[in-house]
């Protein structure tokens, strides 16, 4: 995500307002006959949202059929969502916020539901036993609303003048389908989607049917088979035009601080799409995403999904871009090459390598504004200690210390971003280019796909560099004041 600035943000902020709303779940007391399972934990004790996410299995795949309406802007879901239960479930919760639950089902059977806030909590026929495999089923329907965070920046279902952009960190996936919203929860997805005659429905993935119906409505099959946050999904419905890319052959995956290592293998498809009025403004830098990703690679190793792309939205929708997967969302006036580059290195850096918690969002945010200085120095000629002493001299950025956003209303604070890429720079400094590559590479490799923590990158550049680097993390990670020099 682009950098959001919270001011003037109410006590409490998002995490208190999520909490508020995401009351406890009830009215699923154990009944006799042998019940030997308890409801799964009606939230994950993130340190900024506690409420977030649910206890007691773990998603493995969503299939969300989705019907929507921008006349009316009522949309009509059904969430098939494959889980493993990670303990013996009397019943279960599922994020999701407004709309109207209609049918549920666990493995084909009804299942009692229960609302309360944010919390919709299932109890099957009988108890899930640990580590079985279930799938339950959840019709809704109604008119999303969008979650207002304290900054007033807008996130979930967004209505445009002819359609809506689904937009979710960190909360706002809640708000259109019904699932286990927290980052350690990644899974498969395939959506469905059908709208009016005329409109464009873009999803995560490849798009893998397209299809016309008798009364003209148009549905479109999006598969997106590795593992993702739910807050990295995203729909686009709208009048839009769409440019697919082919992979512009092999590359070679060498950085310029080590040996290249060519992989031999084409890279992504790209599918860009822009809002109509906005094509012809949008066309050459659309253009560029092929070979930006290409250049990422040579930086990062390869691209760790099937396509890549960019969608580009009209101003007023939203006030940021966000890097939902596979395909980042931009408004017009953030449509610019530094946060093409930033957004897409998100690919590697936040989507395919997954905060556990959203205390660890400086491995995201750092992470890519740091990829943007390596992106500068390689292709633009700008090397990496410059920006680094800019971002040194600048007050903002120590505030607090990266790896500790004092409350949820700084996750998107200057200090995650600027602060955390200066931590990159002073380990890349102190270790050495060669060794500091194979730090970036190696952690793109073990947690590829999977959830991290903080922990374990500062152990994992330990072990690569095979020193003790505690006295770096104390000063630049966790130290609270500005060192004296840079």
């Amino acid at each position: 995500m682009t950098q959001r600035h919270r001011t003037g943000a109410a006590a409490g902020g998002l995490a208190a307002a999520l909490t508020a709303l995401a009351l406890l779940a009830g009215g699923c007391t154990e009944a006799g006959g042998g019940v030997r399972g308890t409801p799964g934990a009606a939230g994950l004790r993130d340190p900024y949202f506690p409420k977030l996410g649910n206890g007691g299995y773990d998603v493995r795949h969503y299939a969300l059929t989705l019907t929507y309406d921008p006349a009316s802007g009522r949309l009509s879901g059904t969430a098939d969502i494959t889980a493993r239960a990670t303990q013996d479930l009397s019943a279960f919760n599922l994020d999701l916020a407004g709309l109207t639950v209609g049918t549920t089902t666990v493995d084909g059977a009804p299942a009692a539901a229960n609302r309360a806030g944010n919390e919709l909590t299932l109890r099957p026929r009988e108890d899930i036993r640990k580590g079985a495999e279930f799938r339950a089923v959840v019709a809704y329907a109604g008119v999303p609303e969008p979650l207002t965070d304290p900054d007033g920046a807008r996130e979930g279902w967004l209505r445009t003048a002819d359609g809506a952009v689904a937009v979710g960190e960190p909360a706002g996936s809640m708000t259109w389908f019904p699932g286990n919203h927290h980052p350690s929860d990644k899974a498969a997805y395939d959506i469905t989607i059908t709208v009016p005659a005329g409109l464009e429905a873009l999803a995560n993935g490849v798009r893998t049917a397209r299809r016309t119906a008798p009364d003209g409505r148009v549905t479109s099959v999006w598969h997106a088979p590795e593992p993702m946050a739910s807050y990295l999904a995203t729909v686009t419905v709208g009048h839009y035009e769409t440019t697919t890319e082919r992979p512009p052959g092999p590359v070679s995956t060498g950085s310029p601080t080590a040996p290249a290592s060519p992989t031999g293998s084409p890279g992504p498809s790209v599918l860009t799409a822009a809002e109509r009025s906005l094509a012809a403004r949008t066309a050459a830098l659309r253009a560029e995403v092929p070979g930006i990703v290409a250049r990422q690679e040579r930086l990062f190793g390869p691209y760790p999904f099937a396509v890549a792309g960019a969608t580009v939205v009209a101003d007023g929708t939203l006030d940021y871009a966000l890097e939902t997967q596979t395909r980042p969302v931009f408004p017009l006036a953030s449509f610019d090459r530094t946060t093409l580059v930033h957004e897409l290195a998100h690919q590697w850096f936040g989507n395919s390598v997954t905060p556990a918690s959203w205390r660890d969002l400086w491995l995201n945010e750092g992470f890519a504004t740091y990829a943007e200085w390596l992106y500068g120095e390689a292709y633009e000629h700008v090397p990496a200690r410059k920006r680094f002493e800019t971002a040194f001299a600048q007050e903002a950025n120590w505030a607090f210390p990266p790896a500790e956003p004092p409350t949820a209303d700084n996750l998107f604070d200057a200090p995650v971003y600027q602060r955390g890429a200066m931590v990159l720079h002073k380990l890349r400094e102190t270790v050495g280019d060669r060794t500091f590559d194979g730090i970036l590479r190696g952690w793109l490799v073990k947690y590829r796909h999977a959830n991290a923590t903080t922990a374990d990158f500062t152990a994992y550049a330990e072990s690569v560099a095979g020193r003790d680097l505690g006295a770096l993390w104390a000063v630049w990670l966790y130290g609270e004041d500005r060192p004296s020099a840079p």
